[in-house]
């Protein structure tokens, strides 16, 4: 397998996404600054976390009409596997390969913490557990989609993260940001495009304290085919 992270201006999780790959799970891996090409085709490709141009306008907004990202569009519809982290999930949103937007927190504040997540959609039966761990770091984390899509999403079983209590309540209570069904991470409706607000690769090493992150990714890696 073979995979590429792309670098913008402003990210900042490119390196450790990129660490985790390469060391967890010996994928050879690439970085692309967003100004290059992708001259080769990937198996997977990871758009990180970080704040793209500054996040101006809105997060990825700007980001989208990157030289790169028109590649990756290009790759996504050749079915490659897509993920998107954070703002990498922004840009996702922002460019079309998934469906909604990622709006301003609802307490309209930066949060930083460790949350409970229930998995859901094919990645669920692939997990030790029903509900994970894994750090949020996010201004605007809020998902938001029309009603008419947000039964689409939930009919084509394209919701695979939700906030959640540790025992896998998903009421609003345990909603940090305000998002739409408690909606932490979707996929397309073909499955091979993945956006999340967490970040899994904060929580793949037993010396991070947690490696929830890994499962997850080997999950999603699983649910395409396999490393």
């Amino acid at each position: 397998m073979k995979a590429c992270v792309v670098q913008f201006a402003g990210s900042n999780c490119d390196l450790d996404t990129k660490h985790v790959l390469e060391n967890v799970f010996d994928i050879e891996t690439d970085l692309v600054f967003h100004k290059d090409r992708l001259e080769k085709k990937y198996d997977a490709i990871f758009i990180p976390g970080g704040f793209s141009y500054g996040d101006h306008l809105r997060p990825g907004a700007i980001a989208r009409f990157s030289p790169v990202m028109e590649d990756v569009i290009n790759q996504a519809n050749e079915d490659r596997l897509i993920v998107g982290i954070c703002n990498g999930f922004q840009v996702l949103c922002e460019t079309k390969l998934l469906p909604g937007v990622l709006l301003r927190n609802k307490h309209m504040h930066f949060i930083c913490d460790d949350v409970n997540l229930t998995t859901s959609n094919r990645i669920s039966g692939k997990l030790s557990k029903e509900v994970i761990t894994l750090p949020i770091a996010h201004m605007d984390g809020n998902y938001f989609a029309r009603p008419g899509t947000l039964k689409n999403i939930v009919e084509n079983d394209q919701i695979f993260l939700r906030y959640s209590s540790k025992d896998g309540d998903t009421s609003r209570d345990h909603n940090p940001n305000g998002s739409s069904l408690n909606i932490a991470g979707i996929t397309n409706e073909k499955g091979n495009i993945y956006g999340m607000m967490p970040h899994p690769e904060r929580a793949s090493e037993t010396e991070l304290g947690n490696r929830d992150g890994q499962e997850l990714l080997k999950a999603i890696f699983e649910s395409f085919g396999g490393l």
